[in-house]
């Protein structure tokens, strides 16, 4: 298991104070676990990766990996990156181009220092070079690989050291947009397969929801949200969780009340008034801002069901993308414009009146001002 506890990395400027890279940065990644550090650039999740890795120094904090310590301000240690027994992947891949797909995988083996002998070395670099799908092309030369193949030698390297902690530093970011969502397959493939404990570093939220078990949002160097890829996408504790996983609608509005036999609370907004869920409490006249994803703003030409606890409202159809399987639709409610996301068999024309459903489950109440930094509940 992963334990980051406290940990805060600077870097100092020739003017001015030093850049705060990350701040009171708190996690914990069992076993087996695929662990994403999300947030847009800037943000410290490579400045955190760096500091696991040994890469960074980081200013204080503690890392501890399987009950060893191999970083603590309060002790004074801090373990090199070369005995820290961990494999990294990088954005560049860094592979060898005048070796082969054997010597590149075969080369961290070779420069240890209780170095395998030449069997084991082989059989250690063909067992991984297969996990990979690279066994057939170990004589070619790293140079005549594709994208994807070099992403996937460099994976084999990191892997050859049986490491106890693998950490991935945006490795798809090179590749085409075809090949990188076929390599996201392969990539979970194969860390459930060899059980590896995965630290992943991303700006890119769908990457993110498709590969993790667990997604740490970042911003400004401090961890704002911790939780399962659902529930950093259905509960986001703050504005700007839900505005970087994702699409979203937005809109502000202030609290009336709370429902007592529902739980919800009522907010009165330019849609009407409507009910919502909510993590935090929220007092009468506390101003809040509702979240809405655009596949959960239903549009309908029928009337609403009896007996289901539904958010209505009526609109202007106003603007129709079609994206194949799915169309995005822009509806007019008075002056504000809703985002949403249906079926293409939803023909009502442009400039026709259209029924809106929101489930008030899925409009999530965040305060107006959201500040706190928050670990989910996966």
């Amino acid at each position: 298991m992963l334990s980051v506890r406290s940990l805060n990395t600077e870097y100092k400027t020739q003017k001015g104070p030093p850049v705060k890279a990350a701040q009171d940065v708190c996690f914990e990644v069992p076993k087996g676990m695929f662990f994403t550090l999300l947030g847009p650039s800037g943000c410290g999740k490579t400045t955190t990766l760096r500091s696991i890795a040994g890469l960074e120094r980081p200013t204080s904090g503690e890392i501890e990996v399987n009950g060893r310590v191999v970083y603590s301000s309060p002790q004074g240690l801090f373990v090199p990156p070369n005995k820290r027994n961990f494999g990294m992947v990088f954005q560049s891949y860094a592979i060898w181009p005048h070796m082969t797909v054997f010597a590149n995988a075969a080369f961290p083996l070779e420069v240890r220092d209780n170095r395998p002998s030449k069997t084991q070395i082989a059989d250690k670099v063909m067992k991984v070079l297969h996990a990979v799908g690279l066994d057939h092309l170990a004589e070619r030369d790293a140079t005549k690989l594709s994208g994807g193949q070099q992403q996937r030698l460099a994976l084999a390297r990191a892997l050859v050291m049986e490491p106890e902690l693998l950490l991935l530093d945006e490795p798809l970011s090179n590749l085409d947009a075809k090949l990188r969502d076929r390599m996201r397959v392969e990539l979970k493939r194969i860390q459930r397969e060899l059980g590896l404990t995965t630290i992943y570093v991303t700006h890119d939220q769908g990457e993110a929801l498709a590969l993790s078990h667990e997604i740490a949002v970042m911003s400004e160097g401090r961890i704002v949200q911790i939780g399962s890829p659902r529930t950093i996408y259905e509960r986001p504790l703050n504005r700007f969780v839900a505005d970087f996983i994702g699409s979203t609608n937005f809109v502000d509005g202030e609290v009336l009340g709370k429902d007592a036999a529902t739980g919800l609370i009522r907010v009165r907004t330019r849609l009407g008034d409507l009910m919502a869920t909510s993590e935090a409490e929220m007092a009468a006249g506390s101003p809040v801002t509702l979240s809405i994803r655009p596949e959960d703003v239903e549009l309908t030409e029928e009337a609403a069901p009896e007996g289901r606890l539904l958010n209505l409202c009526e609109g202007v159809m106003d603007l129709r993308v079609f994206l194949g399987d799915f169309v995005d639709f822009q509806v007019k409610v008075g002056e504000y414009m809703l985002q949403s996301r249906g079926h293409p068999s939803l023909r009502t024309p442009v400039g026709a009146k259209i029924n809106i459903r929101m489930d008030p489950h899925k409009c999530v109440a965040l305060p107006a001002e959201a500040s706190a930094t928050a670990k989910a509940a996966a």
